[in-house]
C-alpha cells in the first residue's frame, strides 16, 4: 500500500456518515448504476425456472426439485445430529443460501445483500445518514475516541469536543464494543434524541444530541502555492457532485492557474455521479460506452459546454478503482489533463443494484465500459502518463512526493 494507515486509522467510522470501509469493500460496492430495478420475490422454484430460463439451475441441467429435496435432506440431518441445534437461526439459514448462490458465481463484484445490508448500501450510495456528524477512532484498547466534528452539526451544538471518549449511549456502557456497534447505537431518524456520556479530561459529561440528516464530506479543496487549485475526491457518492462543482467553482473565483485532482485510494461509487462531474471539464464527445452480455451498447455524453482548458493534473494509484478509473481514463484519452502516480487497480465492469422486494437485494455485474477511446481497462487499470511511486518520508511524515510531481507538471504547463 502506498499510504499506510495506522491500526487505530483503519477502525476509524463517521456517526451519522458511515463506517470507513476497506479498500476493497468499497470497491465491491464501485462503479454501481443509478437505476435501480424492481423485481418480484417469487419461491425458489418460479424464480429460478421460470424468471430466469436458460441461466442457473436451469442450464445446468439439475432439476429445482432436486435441490429442494437435497436441503430437506440437510436440514433433516442437522435437526437429527448437530451438536448446538438451540443456536440455529432458520433465518440466517435461508439468507445463506441466497448468499451462497450469488457467490458461487465466482464474480467478485456480485453480491446478495440481506435487509440490514441493503440499507447500509443504498445508504452510502446517497452520502447521506441520520446521525451526529462526527468521526471517530478505536484504539487497540478499544476507546472510542472523537476524531473530527462536523462544521454546525448537530454534536457541535450540543457541544462535544474534539479527543471526546465516548463511554455510554443512551445509558448503555459501551465500553468493549467493537466500533461499528458503537456507531449503530448512535445513529438514527432525524429529529430523534441521543444521549451520549463522554469522558472530557477525566470527567463525565452527559450530553443530549438532536440526530439530522448529515452530509458525508468527499471532496476537499484548498490553493495551493502558485496559484495551483487541489480538490481530493474520496468517493463518488450522489452528494459528490454538488461538493465538487462548489469547490471548483470557489477555486476560479480565486484565480486558479492550474488544478490537481486527487483521486487516490479513490475506491469508485455512482456512475452518474462521475460523468456529471467529468462534463464540468471534458471537451464535446463520449465520455464512456458500456456493453452488455448481448453486445447492446450505450454511450454517455458530454456537451463541452463547460470544458477546463487550464493545466490539469490527476493523481492515481493502485487503490483507484472503477469510477476513479472512468475519471481519469477520460481525462487521459482526450488530454484534458495528466495522470500522474501509479496504475490503477483494474476494475472495468458495472454493476446493477437490483431490489428482490422484500429489503433484500442482488448487486449483479451487468455491463464493462470502455473509455471514450474504446478501450477496456478491466484486468489492466489505467497507466499514467507520468509514473511516479509514493515514498515514505520518515522524517517529513506529510511529504507527499506524488503531488509534488503533479505540482512540477502543472508548473511546466504554464511556462
Amino acid at each position: 500500500m502506498e499510504n499506510t494507515k495506522t491500526d487505530i486509522e483503519k477502525k476509524q467510522s463517521r456517526t451519522g456518515t458511515k463506517k470507513r470501509e476497506t479498500f476493497l469493500s468499497g470497491v465491491l460496492a464501485g462503479a454501481v448504476g443509478t437505476v435501480v430495478i424492481l423485481a418480484a420475490v417469487f419461491g425458489i422454484k418460479t424464480f429460478l425456472s421460470e424468471t430466469l430460463p436458460g441461466s442457473g439451475l436451469a442450464s445446468s441441467g439439475v432439476s429445482v426439485r432436486s435441490v429442494e429435496n437435497k436441503l430437506d435432506v440437510i436440514d433433516e440431518l442437522i435437526g437429527q445430529y448437530y451438536l448446538y441445534e438451540d443456536d440455529i437461526d432458520g433465518e440466517e439459514l435461508v439468507e445463506g443460501i441466497y448468499a451462497g448462490y450469488a457467490e458461487a458465481l465466482g464474480d467478485p463484484y456480485t453480491e446478495y445483500y440481506d435487509k440490514e445490508e441493503t440499507q447500509e448500501l443504498f445508504e452510502s450510495t446517497s452520502g447521506e445518514f441520520g446521525g451526529i456528524g462526527v468521526a471517530m477512532s478505536q484504539d487497540a484498547d478499544g476507546a472510542v475516541t472523537v476524531t473530527n466534528i462536523y462544521s454546525d452539526s448537530p454534536a457541535e451544538k450540543a457541544g462535544m469536543q474534539l479527543n471526546d471518549i465516548l463511554i455510554g449511549v443512551d445509558g448503555k456502557d459501551i465500553q468493549g464494543e467493537d466500533l461499528d456497534t458503537v456507531v449503530s447505537y448512535v445513529k438514527g431518524e432525524r429529529g430523534t434524541e441521543v444521549e451520549l456520556t463522554v469522558l472530557r479530561d477525566g470527567t463525565e459529561v452527559k450530553l443530549t444530541v438532536v440526530r439530522d440528516i448529515i452530509e458525508v464530506q468527499t471532496v476537499d479543496s484548498r490553493m495551493l502555492d502558485g496559484n495551483i487549485g487541489y480538490i481530493a475526491v474520496s468517493e463518488f457518492d450522489e452528494v459528490t457532485y454538488g461538493q465538487f462543482e462548489t469547490a471548483l467553482n470557489e477555486l476560479e473565483t480565486k484565480n486558479m492557474s492550474g488544478l490537481i485532482i486527487d483521486l487516490r485510494n479513490n475506491p469508485g461509487g455512482n456512475v452518474e455521479t462521475v460523468t456529471d462531474m467529468l462534463r464540468l471539464l471534458l471537451p464535446e464527445g463520449p465520455i464512456m460506452s458500456t456493453k452488455d452480455k448481448n453486445g447492446n451498447t450505450e454511450e454517455l455524453t458530454c456537451d463541452g459546454a463547460h470544458e477546463f482548458t487550464k493545466p490539469l493534473a490527476v493523481l492515481v494509484n493502485g487503490y483507484s478503482a472503477s469510477a476513479s478509473e472512468i475519471f481519469s481514463g477520460a481525462v487521459q484519452d482526450y488530454g484534458t489533463g495528466t495522470v500522474v502516480g501509479t496504475t490503477t487497480y483494474g476494475k472495468g465492469v458495472v454493476q446493477q443494484l437490483i431490489s428482490l422486494g422484500d429489503g433484500t437485494c442482488l448487486k449483479l455485474t451487468i455491463a464493462e465500459y470502455y473509455t471514450p477511446s474504446g478501450r477496456s481497462i478491466n484486468g489492466t487499470g489505467v497507466t499514467p502518463d507520468v509514473e511516479v511511486e509514493y515514498e515514505y518520508d520518515k522524517n517529513n511524515p506529510n511529504a507527499d512526493n506524488q503531488l509534488d510531481k503533479a505540482v512540477e507538471v502543472i508548473r511546466q504547463k504554464l511556462q
